[in-house]
């Protein structure tokens, strides 16, 4: 994280101190990205006393490394929806995962959050001309059955208008767009902190038991007892709930940021964040000082490339054998989770809520997940039931086995790309 673009251009922020000594709050929540900062914020609203635990930095995790596509939905499509639930409840899901724009934009207007925000749309390319099929039938679902008109089938032309590599065609939505991660999560810890939530740094939770009449959660300089709590960890659990643990496969992404382009609109036309339809995804999306910041590639292993700039490059220069040999400034990376079933996995352990396993959505996903964990513990569950209701199945083996599965995973998708 120190070496990426989005550290070099953060806002402001000052450094939490470590928790020291017993303490107490009303709430307790594990984890400094988007999911805790904003399940912190929201309980802070709704009157409780809240102390936030984070293991590094605020914000260093998932939530202000990632690519910064705002992708309206959840990672399953439409289609696949309404086949694994039926019509009716497929769109009450996606009704509520479709809240999440409109929640973090309203949050950035709120608080005068300085993230670059751009709300220029989301398109999917087609890598391979047969993906035109299951696109076609997405918009429709998405227009007919889920009340969703946003989204707009594009051949292959009108794609070359939009980006300069050949994609078969593609889908655009236009509530998708793109921000800068780690200024809107910076901007949410800022938040949290002007409504009341204390957040110690450098504070990682190396146990978290919920018994009955609270919950206490231990860092090695501390304790804090709380009615209840929070865990939002993502893929940095590190033995915290083995329920969790078990349905979410940590996945290794990595990025890289360009040089100031000569000219920007040349690769991206009007300015959408961008993503293919390869299993292994390439994602990509301008700055605001007109860089490109590009994620993606084959990683078997959770172990990042020695040398992370190198390995962009690679699958930069393939989408856009134009750019061959633009300096690269900035390469990151670190992991993500995933679930079997690519949907979130939010629920309840005692008087601990949870949500993890956004599967690559979770740039806007991850703060309505902390906005309804605490409406379900204030007694508003209806929303938070529908995805605690799809908890995703356990990997074969445990968390033991979720490594050498995750390699053979990663060779048998990328062999089907290639094909």
């Amino acid at each position: 994280m120190p070496a990426s673009y989005y550290a070099a251009t953060a806002g402001p922020w000052a450094a939490a101190p470590p928790l020291a000594g017993e303490a107490a709050a009303d709430l307790v929540v594990v984890g400094g990205g988007c999911t805790g900062l904003a399940a912190a914020l929201f309980a802070a609203r709704a009157g409780l006393s809240v102390i936030l635990l984070e293991g590094g930095r605020v914000g260093w995790g998932a939530s202000g490394r990632n690519g910064g596509q705002m992708i309206p939905g959840l990672r399953k499509g439409a289609v696949d929806l309404v086949k694994m639930l039926g019509a009716e409840r497929a769109r009450a899901l996606l009704d509520v995962a479709f809240e999440a724009r409109g929640l973090v934009t309203g949050l950035i207007a709120e608080h005068g959050i300085a993230c670059d925000l751009k709300t220029t749309g989301h398109l999917l390319g087609a890598a391979r001309a047969g993906d035109l099929r299951w696109m076609e039938a997405e918009a429709t679902c998405l227009a007919k059955v889920m009340n969703y008109p946003g989204v707009d089938l594009l051949s292959g032309a009108e794609m070359r208008g939009q980006v300069a590599t050949p994609y078969h065609g593609g889908l655009l939505d236009r509530g998708g767009g793109h921000m800068h991660p780690l200024n809107y999560t910076i901007g949410l810890a800022t938040a949290a902190r002007a409504a009341g939530v204390i957040i110690h740094e450098d504070a990682a939770v190396t146990a978290l038991e919920a018994r009955p009449g609270g919950v206490t959660a231990r860092t090695r300089a501390g304790t804090v007892r709380a009615a209840r709590g929070v865990l939002a960890g993502d893929a940095l659990l590190h033995g915290l709930m083995s329920r969790v643990e078990r349905r979410i496969m940590p996945v290794a992404n990595y990025l890289a940021a360009t040089a100031p382009l000569p000219d920007p609109a040349a690769l991206i036309a009007h300015d959408v964040a961008v993503s293919d339809s390869r299993f292994v995804v390439n994602y990509y999306r301008l700055s605001a000082d007109g860089r490109l910041i590009f994620g993606g590639g084959e990683r078997y292993t959770p172990t990042p490339p020695r040398d992370i700039a190198a390995f962009a490059r690679r699958h930069l220069e393939r989408v856009f054998p134009q750019l061959r040999g633009v300096a690269i400034t900035h390469a990151w990376g670190g992991l993500v989770s995933v679930t079997r079933t690519r949907l979130p996995h939010l629920g309840r352990e005692g008087d601990v809520w949870f949500a993890h396993g956004y599967s690559g959505q979770g740039v806007i996903l991850s703060t309505l997940a902390g906005k309804l964990l605490v409406a379900a513990m204030m007694g508003d569950a209806g929303r938070f039931d529908r995805f605690a209701a799809l908890e995703p199945p356990a990997f074969p083996g445990g968390v033991a086995l979720r490594g050498p599965l995750h390699v053979l995973g990663m060779l048998w998708y990328a062999l089907r790309d290639r094909l």
